[in-house]
């Protein structure tokens, strides 16, 4: 069966593009979540005017993203912790740890989009990445300091 793209779905493809699936897959699954619809000529013209439509949304979200992104860049937070000896944390600052920072600054983000290339296991000043948009990472200081 063909069907039309609705949302970006990773298995399948992007918005908009034609691909042939099987009915039960189909019916079951892309249909009733909204994923996708048949491939007719009257949802063909209907789908241009729904790729306008998500093209807006995808601009103001990246644009709201970016203007996030620039507030916080000026943003560093401080995160105390319990140290033994030589400086050694006990645990490592995770993600939950930072939102609840960047929470009590003002900004409400999901821990699941904080990023620590390197386990926080020490003392000292890290560089945290924020992926905000697909497009948009932000870097945020973070400074460990003994509790």
């Amino acid at each position: 069966m063909k069907v039309i793209l609705r949302k970006n779905f990773d298995i399948l493809g992007k918005i908009g593009e034609i691909v042939d699936v099987k009915d039960g897959y189909a019916n079951n699954f892309l249909f009733p979540r909204q994923i996708a619809y048949p491939a007719t000529a009257g949802s063909i013209r209907s789908l241009e005017e729904e790729k306008k439509q998500v093209a807006k949304v995808e601009q103001k979200e990246l644009e709201t993203a970016q203007k996030l992104s620039g507030e916080l860049e000026k943003v560093s937070i401080t995160i105390p912790v319990k140290v033994g000896e030589e400086d050694k944390i006990f645990g490592t600052v995770t993600t939950q740890m930072i939102a609840d920072s960047l929470k009590e600054k003002g900004f409400e983000l999901d821990k699941r989009k904080i990023e620590i290339s390197e386990t926080i296991k020490s003392l000292g000043i890290y560089t945290v990445n924020i992926k905000l948009h697909p497009e948009v990472v932000a870097a945020v200081k973070t400074w460990v300091v003994r509790e």
